[in-house]
């Protein structure tokens, strides 16, 4: 190939015919990019560096001679680093996925019957994973040599090639997964059973009370139809008895409103002139009794000022019954003084005796008037 080239993602390219050095690669490792070619004095091949798969299947006789068939499967790849695509390159270039796939199944089958000899196949059954991870890390050292990389190595099936001793070592736990599937099955029968029973009891239940309601249904039913068939005359009937009843109440209040209208028209009024009439006798009476007071007075005063103006006569009249009378005054001036004394205590007396006479005398002349 002549001209510029370049691998695919998956793919080295190894470019040939150019001298190696001493311990050299015998060709130059292109990976990811790509790279002049001089034409004619180089050659151009390509390594795939994707992932193939490899299955083998392997008769094995384990420690207790029992031949046992194994089948496993193998996910490899040639590896990432240049040495490892040279290592490869060298012994797959020509035939890679064949050659690869059968030299990896070879050198995995030697050490899956290496490690199965060495153990019982009650081992081998219970500890599956430990036996395919110790094949595993017996061969990555010489998968290395050749470069190439494991990713995975799983064993798919154990055969005791028709042999029976697989099943009867599986017997006791089959009889023990039986029984117990017999028990979980009565079990499972026994609840069904009673879940059936239940549920025939319950739908026995709903039918009564279904039937109880219907009945309780069609009671409430006839009873309400007997009602609204009297309903119609009870109803008329309590019409006509409130008809009544707003009547009565309605001359009732008409009659209350006549009686304060007579009341309100005659009563009031009637009671009013009354009321006036002995308000103004009262007052003329009152004005009566006022005026004779009044006159009362004035005639009191007028005698009350006629006596004063005679008191003076009258006391000179008893000074001279005095001066004519034969007196003997005991205690000196002390006694003239008692005799002064008992002189206006008498004229006082004799005037108000006088003022009484009077009075009575105006009130006769007023009674007399009246």
């Amino acid at each position: 190939m002549l001209g510029y080239n370049v691998p695919e993602p998956d793919e080295a390219m190894l470019i040939s015919g150019k001298k190696a050095h001493d311990g050299g690669a015998p060709f130059d490792v292109v990976v990811g990019h790509g790279k002049w070619v001089m034409p004619f004095f180089r050659k151009v091949r390509y390594l795939s560096m994707a992932m193939h798969e490899a299955q083998i299947r392997e008769v094995c006789v384990t420690t207790q001679g029992i031949q046992l068939d194994v089948r496993a499967v193998i996910a490899h790849k040639v590896g990432g680093d240049e040495v490892s695509i040279v290592n490869a390159g060298q012994r797959f270039i020509s035939e890679q996925s064949n050659e690869m796939n059968q030299l990896t199944g070879q050198i995995f089958s030697g050490h899956l019957r290496s490690f199965v000899g060495s153990m019982t196949v009650e081992q081998i059954i219970r500890e599956r994973d430990t036996l395919a991870r110790q094949v595993l890390e017996a061969s990555k050292r010489e998968m290395g040599s050749i470069g190439l990389v494991v990713d995975s190595f799983q064993i798919q099936s154990i055969d005791d090639m028709d042999s029976g001793y697989i099943n009867a070592l599986a017997a006791p736990n089959i009889a023990k997964v039986q029984r117990e599937a017999a028990v979980e099955r009565a079990l499972a029968d026994q609840q069904a059973s009673k879940a059936q029973q239940e549920s025939l009891r319950n739908q026995a239940d709903y039918e009564r009370e279904t039937a109880i309601k219907r009945a309780s249904i069609k009671s409430e039913t006839d009873k309400a139809n007997a009602e609204a068939a009297q309903a119609g005359p009870l109803a008329e009937a309590r019409v006509s008895q409130e008809i009544v009843r707003e009547k009565s109440l309605l001359a009732q209040a008409q009659a209350e409103l006549r009686e304060q209208e007579l009341i309100s028209e005659v009563v009031k009024p009637a009671e009013a002139e009354a009321r006036r009439t002995q308000i103004i006798a009262e007052a003329d009476a009152k004005a009566v009794e006022i005026s004779s007071e009044a006159a009362a007075k004035n005639n009191r005063i007028a005698l009350d000022q006629q006596l004063i103006e005679q008191l003076p006569a009258l006391v000179g009249e008893v000074a001279k019954g005095l001066g004519s009378a034969n007196l003997t005054v005991f205690n000196g001036a002390e006694g003239v003084n008692e005799i002064m004394t008992g002189v206006i205590t008498q004229g006082a007396a004799l005037l108000k005796s006088l003022q009484n006479d009077l009075s009575g005398t105006v009130v006769d002349g007023q009674a007399d008037t009246r």
